[in-house]
């Protein structure tokens, strides 16, 4: 089968090239997918650069989530059989004609998605799932701020709390990203290149969920921005790890302050987070609440071109390889 690999190991866009590798077998518990979309993001730029090595038991092939249909299943598996149209989650090897799932982080593609929507659909949708709705709390009538909003993940996030029945605070760069996100259903859509984001988000009301893919440069921002009892979601560090706060704020707020990451999340939980989105998730994406955020298309051999364009940092919403 095609696969991209890393030259040398790790490196720039330049490096990911074509390769052979054989063709990979289901195993108990597995399911082979014929790979026909594979979702492009930001963990990937970072694996590619050596700076987020696939979990332990997880392929060195970047790409962490796929759509395609069932090529072979492996022994015990019962729900899936050959033909099924499916997208899923996966720790690596998603860069590729052929992949092996585990057949419980599988999900069945909604009536109406072709493969290159489906492809967008796991990461986003299952991080937005395990971080603003389980570890966020998000109720209907609760206010969300989101940072990033035009980014994969945030496309996602503020269909899903709307389809909640959430209010939206979105933040991005430039007039268009703005633009963009209220287009996507954000009730209010700030430029933090233009506005004074502290006094905007106060005035409308604070936040009672921050998704924070920042890092320190909206730390401060943040805790001034939550209202009390808040929750602060932090699931990338993008302008850096380190923060120095003032405790006794977020004691006095009762804020809580938590984050986590999907990749490196045990197989069973993987599973039990698989059932809870098909569950609650799964139908806003069949009724078009929640449309996948596709920005552009990539052949497969074109890896390093995907990866710049994620890099420039203009996309709005998801970039996707069509294998």
């Amino acid at each position: 089968m095609r696969v991209i690999e890393i030259e040398g190991g790790s490196g720039p866009a330049e490096a990911l090239k074509i390769a052979e590798r054989p063709d990979p077998v289901a195993g108990p518990g597995q399911v082979l997918i014929r790979v026909r979309a594979a979702g492009v993001n930001r963990p990937d730029l970072l694996q590619r650069t050596g700076a987020y090595p696939p979990p332990p038991g997880a392929s060195d092939v970047l790409g962490l989530e796929i759509a395609g249909e069932i090529e072979a299943v492996g022994e015990g598996v019962t729900r899936w059989t050959v033909g099924d149209r499916v997208c899923a989650l996966l720790g690596g090897g998603g860069y590729a004609e052929l992949a092996v799932v585990d057949a419980r982080h599988v999900l069945p593609i909604p009536e109406g998605l072709d493969y290159v929507q489906a492809a967008v659909l796991p990461e986003t949708v299952f991080t937005v799932f395990a971080n603003v709705f389980e570890g966020g709390a998000l109720k209907a009538g609760e206010t969300l701020l989101i940072h990033g909003a035009t980014s994969g993940i945030g496309v996602t996030a503020i269909q899903m709390a709307k389809a909640a029945g959430a209010r939206v605070i979105a933040t991005s760069r430039g007039a268009d990203k703005a633009a963009a996100a209220k287009a996507l259903g954000a009730d209010i859509s700030l430029d933090a290149k233009s506005d004074d984001l502290e006094a905007q988000i106060r005035e409308a009301g604070g936040a009672d969920v921050v998704l924070d893919m920042v890092g320190r440069d909206y730390a401060a921002l943040n805790l001034n921005s939550l209202n009390a009892g808040g929750r602060w979601v932090v699931i990338a560090s993008l302008t850096g790890p380190k923060v120095e706060m003032d405790l006794q704020r977020i004691m006095l707020k009762r804020l809580t302050l938590t984050g986590s990451t999907l990749r490196s999340r045990p197989a069973d939980e993987k599973a039990r987070l698989t059932a809870a989105v098909e569950a609650t998730a799964w139908p806003w994406v069949a009724s078009g609440k929640v449309k996948p955020p596709v920005q552009a298309v990539f052949a497969l051999e074109q890896a390093a071109d995907a990866h710049a364009e994620l890099e420039a940092g203009g996309h709005i919403g998801k970039i996707v390889l069509s294998v």
